[in-house]
């Protein structure tokens, strides 16, 4: 039998290692450092997967039969293509699994219509053990349904099969890399409309989904997204109104050439990167959509269809998609600013004259770095403010171009006095090594792009 590279064997690790001098004990078993992605921090790595995060961390896994609304689970059932088949009138119904010739075979649920029978909560344990052990891919997404109150995202593509019916790994990617970055676009709706947001509250916008699960129907053309209520539920609306805003502006565009619904649907949501997603999701297909689906816990969020139609598109959408993408980066303009910073990079080509520093962002814009030009005597005042640990203040304008990561047009750079605590703080992060490297470097910045 094989066991893991850093399991001691034969109760090796209890006691001295017989190979070692005495005194000397052996180290501990290596574990592979993961690589961080460009311009983000390394994190201390334990060797044990990161835990879940948002409501999904206390659902406990299955859901809990006492907790489960009747009503909800026939409404998920329902949703996810399980027949009703009868049962006793007024106290319980029959349920089959999706697909031709499951009837009398296979798994069969009995759901009661309420709790107002003594045995609800027993045929409630039984229908969702009988879920928990059905091979249908359907019942897993039921169970997810129940053990967070969540709205469901679905994106499919039509796309030529591969052996077996399945699609090759880059499809699959494709869909994921196209779903995201629609998810993402409606993160960054909810706390701005603009035509392109660039650099500006990504962060902010892709920490909020993080309680996102999802799961890839079988033959690997579908994807659906669970995205819990609490708190997701912003982003679900703000997408459904872009989606369908998106559509209608497509629409216009292809019957009278004009662009102008596209500037209107700002205020809907789309924006440039809600076009480059649903360019990723299109393109290499021969069509493809979106549907969003209600918690049924939750109910119909205000202003909002009951039942949202599906919103498709074709490869003949693709130039409207991308004109428009287009015409957002180009006419968002740019944004005045007072920003302070931490000095965390200078370079210029000679010992005088003006110089680029970049900043690591502390407040005054919804970005994490920004690189800005300064004069003479400004990129000397950056640089003693940095040796010093203090952080500058600098007001300018934070252009559009290159993704809101460039500051022009400065002035007023001074330094910020802060206290003695904070300073120390500002000084150890300058030394951190997703910070220090190449402090004067003369390379790229992955994220200046």
């Amino acid at each position: 039998m094989h066991r893991p590279i850093d399991e001691p064997e034969n109760g090796a690790g209890h006691g001295p290692d017989p190979l070692l001098p005495p005194g000397h004990t052996a180290p501990p078993p290596f574990r592979p450092q993961p690589h961080p992605a460009p311009g983000e921090l390394p994190g201390h790595w334990t060797g044990v997967p990161a835990a879940p995060v948002g409501p999904w961390a206390t659902a406990g896994g299955d859901p809990d039969p006492g907790r489960v609304d009747p009503r909800v689970l026939g409404a998920l059932l329902a949703r996810h293509g399980w027949r009703r088949r009868g049962g006793a009138a007024g106290r319980y119904s029959r349920w089959s699994p999706p697909g031709p010739g499951t009837s009398g075979r296979g798994t069969s649920l009995l759901v009661p219509e309420n709790r107002a029978f003594p045995d609800s909560d027993d045929l409630i344990g039984e229908a969702l053990t009988a879920l928990a052990h059905s091979a249908d891919p359907s019942a897993r997404e039921v169970l997810t349904g129940l053990a967070v109150p969540s709205d469901e995202i679905r994106w499919w593509r039509d796309v030529p099969p591969g052996p077996a019916g399945a699609v090759p790994w880059p499809v699959q990617e494709q869909l994921r890399s196209a779903a995201r970055g629609l998810l993402l676009a409606g993160a960054l709706a909810v706390r701005d409309r603009a035509g392109y947001h660039g650099a500006r509250h990504r962060r902010q916008a892709q920490a909020s989904l993080e309680s996102v699960v999802v799961g890839a129907a079988p033959g690997g053309r579908g994807l659906t997204a669970f995205l819990p209520v609490d708190p997701g539920r912003a982003v679900s609306v703000r997408l459904y109104h872009a989606l369908y805003a998106t559509r209608e502006a497509v629409d216009y565009q292809r019957a009278t050439g004009g662009m102008e619904a596209f500037d209107t649907a700002v205020q809907a949501g789309v924006s440039r990167e809600l076009t480059e997603a649903l360019v990723a999701l299109v393109r290499g297909t021969e069509g493809a959509g979106i549907t969003l689906e209600w918690s049924p816990a939750a109910g119909t969020p205000a202003g909002c269809a009951a039942r949202p139609e599906p919103v498709e598109f074709s490869p003949g959408d693709l130039p409207a998609l991308r004109e428009a993408g287009a015409r957002y980066l180009n006419d968002e303009p740019s944004v005045p600013v007072r920003i302070t910073g931490t000095v965390v990079r200078m370079r210029r080509s000679g010992p005088r004259g003006e110089g680029t520093v970049r900043l690591r962002v502390l407040a005054g814009a919804e970005v994490g770095h920004v690189r800005a030009t300064l004069d003479e005597e400004a990129y000397r005042t950056a640089g003693h403010a940095h040796l010093v640990g203090l952080p500058i203040r600098v007001v300018g304008r934070l252009e559009s171009r290159g993704g809101f990561r460039r500051l022009t047009d400065t002035t007023g750079v001074v330094p910020v006095q802060v206290d003695e605590a904070e300073r120390d703080r500002l000084m150890k992060s300058l030394h951190d090594p997703g910070e220090g490297r190449g402090f004067f470097d003369e390379g790229t910045d992955p994220e200046e792009g």
